[in-house]
């Protein structure tokens, strides 16, 4: 069984949350690929600074479009996360070498991507009464953390 998790940004605009995933993605041995055009620098001081010290350890894949990244993916490994998904994360199946790909902070996965993987979307519980989504770097921790739960826990 694969261990590892992939985590796909497409096209983030808000560079904390990236460097907040970045760090997770080194602290769970998680690749971490993004998808442009991204919405700052890889250079800038907010990344860098969510990023802590994190950064030069992270294994970091910068695709030029969405369709490059597609083309270097199994599509089987793809697991998509929406607040748009009808199924819930309990419903992924989290395959060996599962990819986890989540939308931008602003309009989240394009209507085309979802017409395309339409039965591998997922969508986090909020049962809150005023839930209408969490801050992308809070989702992808959840989405890849109940992957490793899967996992590493007894009997998992």
């Amino acid at each position: 069984m694969d261990m590892n998790f992939e985590i796909a940004l497409f096209q983030p605009r808000i560079p904390q949350n990236t460097g907040n995933i970045g760090r997770l993605c080194v602290n769970t041995g998680s690749r971490l690929n993004l998808v442009k055009p991204l919405g700052f620098s890889l250079d800038e001081a907010y990344v860098r600074r969510a990023g802590l010290d994190y950064w030069p350890y992270l294994d970091l894949t910068v695709h030029e479009c969405w369709m490059d990244f597609a083309a270097q993916k199994p599509r089987e490994r793809l697991c998509f996360f929406s607040t748009k998904a009808e199924r819930s994360l309990w419903d992924c199946p989290y395959p060996d070498g599962a990819i986890l790909v989540f939308g931008n902070e602003t309009d989240g996965l394009p209507a085309d991507i979802h017409a395309e993987f339409p039965g591998q979307f997922y969508r986090i519980p909020m049962p809150g009464e005023h839930a209408r989504s969490f801050n992308l770097a809070n989702s992808v921790a959840i989405a890849l953390f109940e992957g490793l739960r899967r996992r590493l826990a007894p009997g998992g």
